[in-house]
Parts: C-alpha cells; sequence; structure tokens
C-alpha cells in the first residue's frame, strides 16, 4: 500500500506520522472582531493573511516530512456533492432555534441551491443578516444587520478538537462551548459520506456528553489518558470509555483531572508526549496532577472499575507498563514556565518518537526538548496561537505506523 493512502490507525501519540487532517484558516477568522471574538473563544484579532502564511508553513513542514496532508474545507467540500450528505448539512445548520419558520423556509432553499464549494464556505465562514439577499423576516428585521444567522467557525482551525482516532475508528467528539457545536457536526458528515472513510464507523458522536480531542492522549497501545474539566466532563468520560473497551480499542483510561481555566482547556495544554517514555509538561502543576485509572470490571466494558488517586506520572507508567514516564519540563523557572505554558509551550505535535513540531517563540522550552534528546522542528505561530491551541490542537493524525 502507498504510504500516502495508508489505512487510518492511531494506537499511540508518537508513532510515525503518515496522515493528518488539517484546516487551513480562511474566510472565519475574518468574521472576528472586538465584539464577538469573546464568544467566538479568541483571545485577540487574528491577522488573517500571516495565519494563513504560518498554517501553509505548518503544513509544508509536514509534508516535507513525507506526511500525506489533507484539509478539511477540501473533504468538506467533496462530502458536500453527495446528495444525502448536502441534505444533511442544510437540516443540522436549519435546525438553529433562533432562525424562526420564515427565515428557516428560506435559508433551507437558499442553502439548497448552492454548489457544493459555495455551500462549504457558508457553512465555514458564517452568514450575516446583510448577506441574506433582503430577505425580510420577524426574525432579521430585529437582528442587527450585522447578526450572524449563520454563525462562523473559526475555531475549525483546530482539527484535533472534533474528532480524534483510537485505533482504526475515529472519535467524532461532543463540543462543550455552544460556538464550536457546528463544527463537530461538519466532521461528522465527513467521516460519514466522503469516499475515504468508506466503511468506518466512528465511535462517538456530536450529540453525546462532552469530549473533546484535546483531553485524549493514546499514551501507548491500548492505554489513553483522557483529560476531564472545562471541556471532557465526567459523563463524558464514562460514555467514551465504555464505547472503547467494548470495541476492544483500550484497556486502560487514565483519568485525569484538569484545572478548569482558560489556560489549562485541555489536558495537551499541559501534558503531550514526545518520546515513546517522555511527556513535556507545565512544571508548576505536574506536582499536584493526579489520575485514577479505569478498567472494565472483570472484562465487562458496561461496569467500569475506578482505582484510587495517584500520580498522573505513575499511573500512567504502570498503565503503559513501564518503570518511568520521564518528564521534560516547560521553561526553565515558573514564570518561564508560565508564560510559555500560556503560549502552547506544551502543546507539541510528534512526528515520531524524540521529534516534535513546537512553536518557536517558546524558546526556553524549545531548549530544554532539545537538552532532553527531541528534535525540535520550530514554526511560528504568533497569528495562529491567537485562538489558544498549538501544533498539536491543529492537528487530527489518521494514520500513524506502530511503534
Amino acid at each position: 500500500m502507498s504510504p500516502t493512502r495508508q489505512a487510518p490507525g492511531v494506537r499511540s501519540e508518537v508513532g510515525p506520522l503518515r496522515t493528518v487532517l488539517l484546516h487551513r484558516p480562511g474566510a472565519e477568522l475574518r468574521r472576528l472582531t472586538p465584539r464577538n471574538n469573546d464568544a467566538l473563544l479568541f483571545d485577540g484579532i487574528p491577522w488573517v493573511d500571516r495565519a494563513q502564511e504560518e498554517h501553509d508553513a505548518f503544513a509544508a513542514l509536514l509534508r516535507g516530512r513525507g506526511v500525506e496532508v489533507l484539509l478539511l474545507a477540501d473533504l468538506l467540500t467533496e462530502t458536500l456533492q453527495v446528495p444525502a450528505a448536502r441534505d444533511r448539512a442544510v437540516e443540522l445548520t436549519c435546525a438553529d432555534l433562533r432562525l424562526g419558520p420564515q427565515l428557516r423556509r428560506w435559508l433551507r432553499e437558499h442553502l439548497s441551491s448552492l454548489a457544493a464549494e459555495d455551500l462549504a464556505e457558508v457553512l465555514v465562514a458564517g452568514l450575516r443578516n446583510d448577506e441574506t439577499g433582503g430577505q425580510r423576516t420577524l426574525v432579521t428585521a430585529l437582528m442587527a444587520e450585522d447578526d450572524f444567522v449563520i454563525d462562523p467557525l473559526p475555531n475549525l482551525l483546530f482539527t484535533r478538537d472534533s474528532s480524534v482516532w483510537v485505533g482504526d475508528r475515529p472519535v467524532v467528539t461532543s463540543l462543550a462551548m455552544p460556538a464550536r457545536k457546528r463544527e463537530t457536526q461538519l466532521t461528522g458528515l465527513v467521516y460519514a459520506f466522503h469516499p475515504r472513510f468508506a466503511g468506518v464507523e466512528p465511535l462517538y458522536g456530536w450529540d453525546r456528553e462532552h469530549v473533546e480531542g484535546g483531553d485524549v492522549l493514546a499514551l501507548a497501545e491500548g492505554v489513553l489518558a483522557v483529560g476531564v474539566g472545562e471541556r471532557t466532563t465526567p459523563a463524558g468520560l464514562e460514555r467514551l470509555a465504555g464505547t472503547v473497551f467494548a470495541a476492544g480499542l483500550a484497556r486502560t483510561i487514565v483519568a485525569v483531572p484538569v484545572d478548569q481555566q482558560r489556560a489549562t482547556m485541555h489536558l495537551d495544554t499541559i501534558c503531550t508526549m514526545v518520546d515513546t517514555d517522555a511527556v513535556l509538561m507545565y512544571p508548576n502543576i505536574a506536582h499536584r496532577l493526579s489520575a485514577r485509572v479505569v478498567r472494565p470490571r472483570d472484562g465487562d466494558p458496561s461496569e467500569l472499575e475506578v482505582g484510587a488517586p495517584q500520580h498522573f506520572l505513575d499511573a500512567a507508567a504502570d498503565a503503559m507498563g513501564i518503570t518511568e514516564l520521564r518528564q521534560i519540563d516547560t521553561g526553565l523557572d515558573p514564570v518561564t514556565a508560565e508564560r510559555e505554558q500560556w503560549d502552547d509551550g506544551n502543546n507539541t505535535l510528534a512526528l515520531a518518537p524524540k521529534v516534535a513540531v513546537a512553536y518557536e517563540r517558546n524558546t526556553e522550552t524549545n531548549e530544554q526538548l532539545e537538552a532532553a534528546g527531541i528534535e525540535v522542528l520550530a514554526i511560528r505561530g504568533s497569528e495562529l496561537g491567537s485562538g489558544r491551541g498549538g501544533p498539536r490542537c491543529m492537528s487530527c493524525p489518521i494514520a500513524r505506523d506502530p511503534l
């Protein structure tokens, strides 16, 4: 089989990366304003042209390392050429309760009339009231002209959140923030209807308890770590655990409570793997990061056995069957660590054991990685990072070689 069409499957964080899903930022970022950026979960207004340049360089680096790069917008456009996918996309978009019956009828007809590429653009970039062609309904009359009838999806850039692969099956996640709900609906359509994923059955769905991909780390074959905090709920973890155990795709899950703060929204904002036995970890909370080991009770995936609290590194190493999970610290001192953690210093993407992509601005963290024998592939991210996400957040691995 050609390496560019390798069968999907991800069983570790550091197996050589073969295929990855990215989303090149586009018109949806141009919808951000000082009035809506908080609601749309951005900490600032990015310079879109520079963000695209940075993302193009990221994609080029991956391709230069032999990684097949799939772009979500391309897959979505191809998916919407399938009549059933188009109908489902329109149905989901028009289900928004804010629309009202009259606007909903017009919107359904309008979206159904668009070519696949134009429909994909609207679903991602949104539709403003003043872009409805003067359509006058009670709802549009009472909305401001620049209010959105369909909200833009600027966070689609972070493809890790809306899906994550466990073994040979994708988890279409359920995003906690209202501004991001439609992201997983679109991702779910791609997995359900695109011919690239024919025969692939997702493990999860956007309409279930909240689980986000940034909280799911594949520590080793059959071993997952799942953060529980601002985005992934305990109920979501319970549902996910029972599902992956029943599918035989994991034997152990290490459940990790994560502080419910903007800076630590996901487990991968404080910990990512850079080698088979090493993690890059935010030292300011490393000493108090606890975990509980979850396994099927007596082999029954519908009954979960939850262990007593342990230190995360100890619980993870034991579950992985290794003596020690090495910790490489973010930064060189507490203040630098806090600054570089905020700038996604922990959020690295492993391309293989001992090879990781990281933002160039986190200089001291990158020096720590290099001193520990990790090859650092540094990329620019001054504009990409305004939505609080690094190389791992911006990438959904679809195929990795087994270790």
